[in-house]
């Protein structure tokens, strides 16, 4: 599905290459195709809403992103992304001559992926369950552990915590709760 985006993925890539995000994209990306087997969305809104929805942590100052993001986060530094997000979002998808009402649900989802607590629609739900599932995963895991010095197990836990509050999917909690079994049974807790 992929190939069918890759001249998103091509315009996006440059803004990709800090924080991960190249790693974290690809990631998201496979979550939101687990996702879409079982929650009907649109493809041509979710998968480019997943390219691009980190692209504005380029814009962000990178002495800033660990107050940005993660346990501690200033969600006006978080923000920063989204807005800067959106404006670089809207100039790929333009730059390409994306259909504008598609392109403009992209856009709403991106401003405010992180910030909105409550989801626009169904893809913005699965763009939504799709990014917190990196937390989930075992590099997403790895790469917080080692970004903010905390212990993975405690991290574990903290997160199981988490999935009725961050997820809007049956699917979403499911995954979630897969990949902290899987995790725990790797490490034998």
């Amino acid at each position: 599905m992929y190939a069918d985006y890759s001249h998103i993925l091509r315009l996006a890539k440059p803004y990709l290459n800090i924080r991960k995000n190249d790693i974290h994209t690809e990631i998201v990306y496979r979550y939101a195709c687990l996702l879409m087997e079982s929650e009907a969305a649109d493809a041509a809104i979710v998968i480019p809403a997943v390219i691009c929805h980190d692209i504005g942590w380029s814009q962000v100052p990178e002495e800033l992103h660990l107050k940005a993001f993660g346990p501690n986060a200033d969600p006006a530094l978080t923000r920063l992304h989204e807005i800067a997000g959106v404006k670089l979002a809207h100039d790929i998808l333009l730059a390409i001559g994306y259909d504008k009402q598609k392109s403009s649900e992209i856009l709403a989802i991106i401003d405010g992926h992180d910030t909105r607590s409550t989801a626009l629609s169904q893809s913005d739900r699965i763009v939504k369950d799709a990014d917190k599932l990196l937390r989930f995963d075992k590099n997403g895991m790895e790469i917080d552990a080692e970004r903010f010095q905390i212990n993975i197990i405690s991290h574990a836990d903290w997160l199981e915590q988490q999935i009725e509050k961050w997820f809007f999917t049956e699917i979403g909690k499911r995954l979630a709760r897969t990949e902290l079994s899987l995790f725990r049974q790797q490490k034998g807790t």
